[in-house]
């Protein structure tokens, strides 16, 4: 009887083993009907405790997990193109990945990473094409800002995102053009209020303490990724440190006469060399910018992503992950960095190497690492202050927001991708 219970068992695995089957999301050009939303299911299958393979450069970088129906079922709902595969087949295309000669690799994600956004309350929906992809692709994020950095709030997450801030305290230096706006009056206010409140005597204080609360997230194992001024704004408050650089129309007092030769480039993340910009009337920070200086046509202007060997270099391969290597470009306050300014240390993502300037940048920093993207929104190529939020649901393969949604999967591989 014994032998008859475990013959059954083993015919019983057998037949489960043959019928087991795999879900695969394609990423390519061809395959995907919905690239942005594609991102969303591979979270959400991490977020039911369930394990992600991101097969990178194989099929623009497909996502294969176990078959639920519940999965496939909200990939109709999303119009996110699936394949449903044997779980021979799978095994065909890890071989196919493993070829040394072939420039593919599996990294597994595994845990759903928690993910934050340092922004303030009553930002308006077109200051932040972070926070509208993550809507957007249905990934669930919290809010934080400098009151919950300063209560070290971001030991809660392992992900934090910034988007066109200004860490120097002198407004995003909109000043010229918005001084008598409403809405620029009352963000002083509000940021004066703050700073008060939190025991600082100017906005730049504040800020500069939040930039070293960020400095040390990442530090401590965190990531980060910035976008559009938040990139240089935040590199430039920590070079500063102990030196003022705001002009009086920010916070009332000179700034320093010798503020360019007290910069200390051994604290910035990215950038080194640079001369700060210190014209109040000159919307600009720094020339780690190209926005005023590049010569690039709307039509002409694109950026490629360096094509990294997978199976040495999976983190910068993880972070270039698209359906084409040819990247619509974008202007923001910040929109590109040139390259005279970067430090030797950074890896270089994506360029323009005819205008001599990097569009996609990365770095480590103690155990965590942070990516700056230069630009504002990668479908709206020159966005003013209070045009309308762009419509995702037009944009819905956006190579150029492919690249925000590659860094927020980036921390569910633990850094340290395990090989399948």
């Amino acid at each position: 009887m014994t032998k008859r219970i475990f013959f059954l068992a083993f015919l019983l695995g057998n037949v489960m083993m043959a019928n087991a089957s795999r879900m695969l999301i394609p990423m390519d050009d061809a395959g995907q009907h919905n690239h942005l939303k594609a991102y969303g299911i591979a979270f959400m299958v991490l977020q039911k405790n369930e394990k992600v393979d991101w097969l990178l450069n194989y099929r623009g970088g497909a996502f294969v997990f176990d078959h639920f129906l519940e999965i496939e079922n909200e990939c109709k709902i999303r119009d996110v193109s699936y394949e449903v595969i044997p779980e021979a087949k799978y095994t065909a295309i890890l071989q196919e990945i493993s070829d040394p000669d072939a420039n593919m690799d599996v990294v597994r994600l595994e845990k759903a990473p928690r993910i934050a956004v340092y922004t303030p309350d009553g930002k308006q929906p077109w200051d932040d094409a972070v926070t509208m992809v993550l809507n957007y692709a249905e990934i669930p994020f919290d809010k934080v800002y400098d009151q919950e950095l300063q209560e070290d709030k971001l030991v809660k997450y392992d992900w934090l995102h910034l988007h066109h801030e200004d860490f120097t305290g002198q407004y995003g230096k909109f000043y010229a053009g918005f001084q008598q706006a409403a809405w620029y009056i009352d963000d002083q206010k509000r940021n004066e209020a703050m700073a008060k409140k939190l025991g600082f005597n100017k906005v730049s204080q504040l800020k500069l303490a939040s930039a070293k609360k960020i400095k040390d997230f990442i530090i401590g194992g965190g990531y980060l990724f910035a976008m559009c001024s938040a990139t240089d704004s935040y590199d430039i408050a920590l070079s500063a440190e102990g030196t003022d650089i705001c002009h009086q129309v920010f916070d009332g007092d000179a700034m320093d006469p010798n503020a360019q030769s007290s910069l200390d480039y051994q604290r910035c993340l990215a950038f080194k060399d640079f001369r700060l910009v210190t014209n109040y009337m000159e919307y600009e920070y720094s020339d780690i910018d190209a926005t005023n200086t590049r010569r690039v046509p709307m039509n002409t202007d694109y950026f490629t992503l360096f094509t990294f060997s997978a199976k040495f270099d999976p983190v910068p391969s993880m972070l270039c992950q698209n359906h084409t290597t040819t990247v619509k470009g974008f202007m923001g306050q910040t929109t590109a960095f040139r390259n005279q300014v970067l430090k030797s240390s950074v890896t270089v993502l994506g360029e323009n190497k005819s205008a001599g300037e990097a569009r996609y940048i990365h770095g480590d920093l103690g155990k965590g690492t942070w990516t700056f993207y230069g630009g504002h929104d990668p479908e709206d190529y020159q966005h003013a202050v209070e045009d309308p939020p762009t419509d995702l649901n037009l944009h819905p393969n956006s190579p150029g927001y492919r690249l925000i949604l590659n860094n927020v999967l980036f921390p569910a591989a633990k850094k340290k991708p395990q090989k399948t």
